[in-house]
């Protein structure tokens, strides 16, 4: 059965309002957007990817990404790692420390991650994803999910055998991007292949991959059968795509935020970088959110140029303010 916007998407015990989830993405899904993504009617949202390593050792640095508040809830941990024990462990933690659902990556394709036995170099090895599955399934009652590669290469497509082992090993859903590890972000993702497996499988099956507007929420949706759509890229500087999403598919017309709108939500979205980061980190951190939401507009060019030489959230939200005044009296 496809998504119903008005039936929601359930996952394992968890149910959710709406079908649409946002991506785990490094350096991205920090608390401040995973809030504001909450706010525009995303059902769940996810962390960072987080070291399965390093919260079994429970670091300090680690521990910070499990952070959460109740606007958010609820929202899934993404754990990565090779080893079935350390991520048993880590999956234990994430139920103690109060995470709603556990997602394990096993689709990532940075070669760091890689290198490491982790990410889709796991798709290389089914036994061990099946021990893995295996292991976590025992130690925690949360939902549990995968994300997913088609495969290693286009060559070695595995997303069949992937889904099946998950299915056996009782994991609850399963999140398929369409495109295979050696194809990074270059290629078309290929919702054929997610098509395939939703016809394949008794469990929710989560397509991701080119879901960059609103309209191709309603795409995917349709073409794959899929219960949810995953956003990622598409919500970048754009948290309105969830908003649009659900318009789109309760048959409505979506609307476009006011520049009024748009500016505030920057200003809270610095806000609250700079509430959860300190001044000086989060201000870095929140210079290329500021690039993407001001994409597009005119002046945007060397608006950004300037970007790197505001140092306090003063400075920069007068910035902001003074960009949007000066777009509204043009």
């Amino acid at each position: 059965m496809s998504a119903d916007p008005g039936k929601g998407l359930k996952i394992g015990p968890l149910q959710l309002a709406n079908p649409l989830l946002l991506a785990p993405l490094s350096g991205i899904s920090d608390l401040p957007f995973r809030l504001l993504a909450k706010e525009q009617g995303c059902a769940l949202v996810f962390t960072e990817m987080i070291s399965a390593e390093g919260l079994s050792r429970k670091a300090r640095a680690t521990l910070k990404l499990l952070k959460s508040q109740p606007e958010e809830r609820p929202f899934g941990v993404q754990i990565f790692g090779p080893e079935p024990e350390i991520l048993a462990e880590a999956a234990k933690a994430v139920e103690g420390w109060g995470g709603d659902l556990v997602d394990i990556n096993m689709g990532c394709p940075v070669r760091k991650v890689v290198h490491g036995g982790s990410g889709s170099a796991l798709l290389r090895e089914p036994a061990r994803i099946r021990k893995i599955l295996k292991a976590v399934r025992k130690a925690t009652s949360l939902p549990l999910t995968i994300k997913i590669r088609t495969g290693w290469d286009e060559k070695s497509k595995n997303f069949l055998e992937v889904g099946k082992i998950a299915e056996e090993a009782g994991v609850d859903a399963i999140t398929i991007h369409g495109r295979a590890r050696s194809q990074g972000y270059a290629a078309k993702a290929d919702w054929a292949d997610i098509r395939e497996l939703k016809s394949t499988l008794k469990i929710p099956v989560i397509g991701n991959g080119d879901i960059l507007t609103p309209p191709s929420i309603l795409k995917i949706l349709s073409y794959t059968g899929c219960d949810g759509a995953m956003i990622g890229r598409g919500a970048y500087g754009n948290p309105w795509i969830f908003a649009k999403g659900l318009s789109l598919l309760r048959g409505e017309i979506p609307r476009e935020p006011s520049l009024e709108e748009k500016e505030e939500l920057l200003l809270r979205h610095l806000s609250l970088m700079v509430d959860w980061k300190g001044e000086i980190h989060g201000l870095r951190e929140f210079r290329k959110h500021l690039i993407w939401y001001t994409r597009g507009f005119r002046g945007s060019v060397e608006f950004r140029t300037r970007i790197p030489q505001w140092e306090t959230l003063e400075e920069t939200a007068f910035q902001i303010r003074k960009f949007f005044q000066k777009i509204r009296s043009s």
